[in-house]
C-alpha cells in the first residue's frame, strides 16, 4: 500500500510481535485454569503464548498474565485519533484572550454526576493544585469555577448552571460499569439541550479515562478528554470555543452573580 507505515508489537527484539495481556477467568486456579487461559489467548491470536503469572483472586476465580507472540500488523496511515485542533496556552495567554475578547469572567461548573463519586479527575482539572506539574482552573484569574463534587443528578446540574450562567460545564465520569459513563453523559447533553436554547447552551465538556474521544457527537457533547488531559488543555479548548469559536458573544448579557 502506498505511504503505509505498519508496525508490530516489540517485546524481547524489533518486531517480534511479543505482547503482555492480563485478564481474569472466573475458574479456580490450576491447571485448567491455565489451560482455559491459553485456549482464550489463542483464539486472541497469540501463537505461540505462555502464562508468566496466575493468582486466585478469590473463590473460583483466577488472574492472569500471558506472555504471547500476535501475528496482527498495524498500518499506521489507517489510524484516526482525534488531534487538538487548537493550540495551547499559557495560563497567561488564557487570561489574556479572556480579558480582551469578552471584558468579563467566565463561569466553569464541574461535576460527577449520577452516582459516580470518584471526584480525583474534576478535581486535578479544576482545583488550583492541578495535575502532571500544572495548576488548575481555579488558578486562571479570568474563570470563575464551580466544583459541585460528586454524585450531583443531571436536574441539579442544569439547575446549578442556571444559576451560575455557566459557561462551560465539565462532567467527569469514571464508572463505566454497564456503559454509565456513556449513558449518564447522554442524559445530561439532552437536558441541557431542552433546558438552553442553543445559542443560550453553556460549551459542554466530559472526560474520563474510558471515553473514547471521537464520541463526543454520539454522547452530544462539544469535547471528550479521556486519560492524561492536562488543566491546559482543558482551559486551551475553553478559549477556543467561548473567544475563537465566539460561543460566549451570546451569553455576555445574561445577568451573573459577581466573583
Amino acid at each position: 500500500m502506498s505511504g503505509a507505515q505498519i508496525v508490530r508489537p516489540y517485546g524481547d527484539t524489533t518486531g517480534d510481535g511479543m505482547v503482555q495481556t492480563s485478564f481474569t477467568l472466573p475458574v479456580s486456579n490450576g491447571k485448567l485454569a491455565e489451560g482455559a487461559a491459553l485456549q482464550l489467548v489463542a483464539k486472541m491470536g497469540l501463537d505461540p503464548a505462555m502464562v508468566v503469572h496466575s493468582r486466585s483472586v478469590g473463590e473460583g476465580y483466577t488472574f492472569f498474565v500471558v506472555y504471547g507472540r500476535a501475528g496482527h500488523l498495524v498500518d499506521l496511515s489507517e489510524v484516526r485519533v482525534v488531534e487538538r485542533d487548537y493550540p495551547l496556552l499559557s495560563p497567561k495567554e488564557a487570561n489574556l484572550a479572556i480579558r480582551n475578547a469578552l471584558r468579563r469572567r467566565v463561569t466553569v461548573v464541574g461535576a460527577c454526576i449520577g452516582t459516580d463519586a470518584h471526584t480525583v479527575g474534576i478535581d486535578a482539572i479544576m482545583n488550583i493544585k492541578g495535575f502532571a506539574g500544572e495548576k488548575g482552573l481555579e488558578y486562571y484569574r479570568e474563570l470563575r469555577v464551580v466544583n459541585l463534587g460528586a454524585q450531583v443528578s443531571v436536574p441539579q446540574l442544569v439547575e446549578r448552571c442556571t444559576a451560575e450562567a455557566a459557561d462551560a460545564v465539565l462532567v467527569s465520569q469514571v464508572v463505566t460499569q454497564r456503559d454509565a459513563h456513556v449513558l449518564n453523559t447522554q442524559e445530561m447533553s439532552a437536558a441541557f439541550r431542552e433546558a438552553f436554547s442553543a445559542s443560550r447552551r453553556p460549551v459542554l465538556i466530559a472526560g474520563g479515562p474510558r471515553f473514547d474521544e471521537s464520541m463526543a457527537a454520539d454522547l452530544g457533547v462539544d469535547r471528550v478528554f479521556g486519560r492524561g488531559t492536562t488543566p491546559a488543555e482543558v482551559a486551551s479548548f475553553l478559549v477556543h470555543e467561548l473567544v475563537t469559536n465566539r460561543r460566549a458573544a451570546v451569553a455576555t448579557p445574561r445577568a451573573r452573580r459577581s466573583a
